[in-house]
C-alpha cells in the first residue's frame, strides 16, 4: 500500500511540473477527440530528431535525473511530431526525453502527430526550446535566426504589420515577436543572430564565458579569415579583447588595415580592468590640502611629491 501512494505522490509531483500545455496534451489522449491532439505510441527507432536543430542534447546530471525518471514512470508528457514523406517521424518538440527514453531502455514514447510545414515547425520547436531555464548563447542566436528565417520565408515582412492570418502585430518588428518569447529588446535579439556569423571556436568562447556578448558582438562583423587569426593569437597570448578592443579590431578590418600583427598589437593593450587601483582614504591626507582641492589635484600633487621623494633618497644613496 504504501509503494502504490509513493507512486501516485510521485507521479502527481511530476505532473505538476509540466507545463499547462503539456498536461492537456496527456489528458486529451483519453479525453479529446480532435485527432491533431491524440496521444499515440510510436518506436522510437521511427523518430528522427529535427536536422540542424540547434539546442544540445547532453547527457549531463540532469539528463540523468530525467532517465532516472522515465525507468519509473515512463514519458509523461508526449513529444510533438510530424510525419515524413516516407512513413516515418520528426520531432518537433521532446529531443531530451527521446533520448532519456533510448537511455531508459524503452522501445516506444507517447505522441502527438501534427501537421505542420517545416517552417512551421522551426517555429514551433524554437519557441518550446526557449522555455528552458539555461539556454547557452549559441543556442539562442541559432534558434533566433533560424526563427527569423522561417518567419520571413511564411511571407511576414520584416516590419511585421500583419501575420498569414491577416491579424495586426501591434506594429511589432519580427525581432520584437521573436524577443516576446524570452524577454530580450529587438536589439538584444539582433545582437544572438549577430553571434552566428562567429567562426565556431570563437562562438564556443563565448559560451564558455570567455567572451562577452558584446566584444563578441563586433568581432562578428570581421571576416572568417581574420576571425581566425584573432583565435590563433588568443590562443598563444591566452588573452581576450575587451569592448574597446573589438571595437578597434572591426574598424581596422572594415578599412581593411587588419592584419596579424594589429591583431597582437591591440590584444597587448592594457585594459581598464587590468590597471591595478590604488586607493587613499580621504581623510588620511585632508590636512595637507585646501578643502576645496580637487581629486586631480590631489592626485598630481601627490605624484610630484612622490617623485622629489624618489629624487632626494637617490641623492642621499649617493652621498654615502
Amino acid at each position: 500500500m504504501a509503494k502504490k501512494e509513493d507512486f501516485s505522490r510521485s507521479t502527481a509531483a511530476m505532473f505538476l511540473t509540466l507545463t499547462d500545455e503539456q498536461r492537456d496534451e496527456i489528458k486529451g489522449g483519453a479525453e479529446n477527440t480532435d485527432p491533431t491532439n491524440r496521444v499515440m505510441q510510436a518506436r522510437i527507432s521511427e523518430i528522427d530528431d529535427f536536422p540542424e536543430h540547434p539546442f544540445h542534447v547532453v547527457v549531463d546530471d540532469a539528463m540523468n535525473e530525467m532517465v532516472e525518471s522515465v525507468k519509473q514512470f515512463g514519458v509523461l508528457s508526449p513529444a510533438i511530431v510530424r510525419r515524413k514523406e516516407d512513413g516515418r517521424y520528426e520531432l518537433v518538440s521532446g529531443h531530451r526525453r527521446k533520448l532519456a527514453a533510448t537511455l531508459a531502455g524503452l522501445e516506444t514514447m507517447p505522441l502527438i502527430v501534427r501537421d505542420l510545414s517545416r517552417d512551421e515547425v522551426i517555429i514551433a520547436m524554437v519557441d518550446a526550446n526557449l522555455q528552458r531555464e539555461t539556454i547557452l548563447p549559441s543556442e539562442k542566436a541559432l534558434a533566433f535566426k533560424m526563427k527569423l528565417d522561417a518567419m520571413k520565408r511564411q511571407g511576414q515582412r520584416t516590419d511585421l504589420t500583419s501575420d498569414p492570418l491577416g491579424r495586426k502585430s501591434k506594429g511589432q518588428e519580427s525581432v520584437e515577436i521573436i524577443g516576446d518569447a524570452t524577454g530580450d529588446s529587438r536589439n538584444q535579439v539582433r545582437r544572438y543572430i549577430r553571434l552566428t556569423e562567429l567562426i565556431p571556436q570563437i562562438l564556443q568562447m563565448v559560451d564558455d564565458g570567455k567572451i562577452a556578448m558584446r566584444p563578441a558582438v563586433e568581432l562578428s562583423y570581421m571576416p572568417a579569415e581574420q576571425q581566425r587569426a584573432l583565435l590563433e593569437e588568443m590562443v598563444m597570448e591566452d588573452n581576450t579583447p575587451s569592448h574597446v578592443q573589438a571595437i578597434k579590431m572591426r574598424k581596422f578590418a572594415e578599412e581593411g588595415r587588419l592584419d596579424d600583427n594589429v591583431i597582437h598589437s591591440i590584444l597587448q593593450e592594457e585594459k581598464p580592468n587590468q590597471i591595478e587601483q590604488f586607493k587613499i582614504p580621504r581623510d588620511r591626507i585632508s590636512k595637507f590640502f585646501a578643502p576645496d582641492t580637487s581629486p586631480q589635484k590631489i592626485e598630481s600633487d601627490i605624484i610630484k611629491g612622490l617623485e622629489l621623494l624618489a629624487r632626494q633618497r637617490e641623492r642621499n644613496r649617493d652621498a654615502r
